[in-house]
């Protein structure tokens, strides 16, 4: 699939098959989150895949919106270094990894992470240092669902010289 397609053909999905995702796969789409732009070069991100039951479980737990990541096989938590760009940066890399993940024929979805009251709670659950921000926690998997939203259309959202 090509970028174009999986930009315009991604969703979020919340239901997933049982069905592991290759450790292959789910390097190969944080590797297209770590190519992500990022300002000054800066690079402030970290990536903690999680694939183990339990501790996607307790993740999923902790988090309002989430509760569906503990179905998901794997789950990535993108987190940033304390740095004047982090959450500009971190957003830039979970959204290639979202992707990443649908060009896989994979499905995810975001769930916030930055200013809920649960971020340092995750970040100390998976192991990362004092000084990291939690961005957010992408649930991957295969679909179980075909979400069809409806997204606002072109004519809607685009302004052409002035607003």
């Amino acid at each position: 699939m090509d970028a174009i397609e999986a930009i315009k053909t991604r969703r979020s999905v919340r239901l997933f098959k049982a069905e592991p995702v290759a450790t292959e796969m789910l390097e190969d789409i944080v590797d297209c989150g770590r190519l992500a732009a990022t300002a000054r070069n800066d690079q402030p991100w970290e990536f903690v895949v999680v694939t183990d039951a339990a501790l996607r479980a307790r993740l999923a737990d902790v988090t309002e919106f989430g509760k569906f990541i503990a179905r998901a096989p794997a789950c990535v938590v993108v987190l940033c270094r304390e740095a004047k760009y982090y959450l500009e940066d971190g957003a830039a890399a979970a959204q290639n990894i979202l992707v990443a993940a649908r060009a896989h024929g994979l499905g995810s979805c975001w769930v916030a992470g930055d200013k809920k009251p649960y971020a340092d709670r995750i970040r100390e659950m998976v192991g990362a240092p004092a000084g990291y921000r939690l961005i957010c926690l992408i649930a991957i998997g295969h679909p179980a669902e075909s979400p069809q939203p409806s997204k606002r259309s072109l004519d809607e959202v685009l302004h052409w010289n002035r607003f």
